[in-house]
């Protein structure tokens, strides 16, 4: 017999992908699957936009499904709470999370597999890794729905200054709460090994080391070689172009 916290964890699943209607006690309408990578790649820095990739979806049923997810999500009232988006929305980024990773989890190989379908003419392993490693909040080696969609919430929804500090700890690749010139270097370096050679116009050899000397003489006001998160919010909040990109997913989903 199951327990009552299996019984409450596997409710809220069903309740998360709608395979159970929570009101009426009866299973709801099987809905539509689609996948979710397309729309959570697009949402990422730097990926292109019209980038598009196709997967098979298996022709398993929600219930025989839900029996193969070994990792639960908090229930959707918690979600709620910790997101800004809503229960249909949750319900839709559930489905199409659980469709990807069975498993309820999606560890690196996984996720470098899936990023790296965008970016066919380059090599998108590195940044791949250092984008996981942002999603991956409890620097456990896997991201969970809730790892994900809290993320998520914060690149479509979050306020300016908080998508600004998901940008900085993206950045701040050993997360001491400074960004280095080796750091910005290695991001510049994997952008531009993910874009590959077949770019237009052709980046010369020297542009990620352009890249991150403006960045530097535009955040770094002390001039110590690193930029903390202060002078990282302060510079951003008073450049336009940086104010306007931050905008940009805000009518995605």
């Amino acid at each position: 017999m199951k327990s009552r916290s299996q019984d409450q964890s596997l409710s809220d699943s069903r309740e998360l992908d709608r395979s159970y209607d929570p009101l009426t006690d009866n299973p709801a309408s099987k809905p539509n699957k689609k996948t979710i990578k397309q729309r959570f790649l697009k949402l990422l820095p730097c990926c292109r936009s019209g980038s598009s990739s196709s997967i098979t979806q298996s022709n398993i049923s929600d219930d025989d499904e839900l029996l193969t997810v070994r990792y639960r999500p908090e229930g959707l009232d918690r979600l709620l709470q910790q997101t800004n988006f809503n229960k249909k929305e949750l319900q839709v980024l559930y489905r199409g999370f659980k469709n990807e990773c069975p498993s309820g989890v999606v560890n690196e190989e996984t996720f470098k597999s899936i990023y790296s379908q965008f970016f066919p003419h380059g090599d998108s392993t590195m940044y791949a890794h250092f984008l996981f490693e942002a999603f991956d909040t409890h620097s456990n080696g896997s991201v969970s729905f809730e790892d994900f969609v809290v993320s998520l919430s914060i690149i479509l929804r979050g306020s300016i200054t908080d998508k600004l500090n998901w940008a900085f700890n993206l950045y701040d690749l050993n997360k001491d709460g400074c960004i280095t010139r080796e750091e910005m270097t290695d991001i510049m370096r994997s952008i531009y090994d993910m874009m590959g050679k077949y770019t237009y116009p052709c980046m010369r050899d020297n542009a990620s080391k352009e890249h991150v000397d403006t960045f530097f003489q535009k955040m770094d006001k002390n001039n110590d070689g690193v930029v903390t998160i202060e002078e990282f919010l302060e510079t951003c909040q008073k450049d336009e172009s940086i104010m306007q990109s931050m905008h940009m997913f805000d009518n995605v989903i």
